[in-house]
């Protein structure tokens, strides 16, 4: 294998690996969202509501 070769294949590995540990840290450290209870949120009996504090 030749230098240049070498230095290719060196360079997409680190490319690859450092774009690999940024978006799973990405998706690792971004907050759930908040998602509505749809039962709650939809239901027409007043009893079953929970009150919004």
């Amino acid at each position: 294998m030749n230098t240049s070769a070498l230095v290719v294949m060196l360079s997409t590995i680190t490319l690859v690996s450092f774009l690999m540990i940024y978006f799973f840290y990405r998706v690792i450290s971004t907050p759930p969202r908040p998602e509505p209870d749809s039962y709650l949120d939809n239901d027409d009996e007043p009893e079953r509501q929970v009150p919004n504090h």
